[in-house]
């Protein structure tokens, strides 16, 4: 189910990207990612990519706890 979840949630973000749906859609893409592969990498790169390219998102913040402790500081 999360590779299904992971398929969607990419699908989103590749057509509506840079609509409201987008930052949501990356953060879940992630969960969904890492809840099939046990791989934590991708949350970290994730969580940047939403600082940069929607930090005024909600789930922009909610990534914060992905980030590197680096990146952290910065964002203290």
């Amino acid at each position: 189910k999360f590779p299904d979840a992971e398929r969607w949630y990419n699908d989103v973000v590749t057509r509506f990207g840079q609509s409201h749906s987008g930052p949501g859609a990356m953060y879940w893409r992630a969960v969904a990612h890492y809840k099939a592969t046990d791989d934590h990498t991708v949350l970290s790169r994730v969580a940047e990519d939403l600082r940069s390219q929607y930090a005024e998102s909600v789930w922009a913040v909610k990534a914060i706890p992905w980030l590197l402790k680096e990146s952290k500081k910065e964002v203290a």
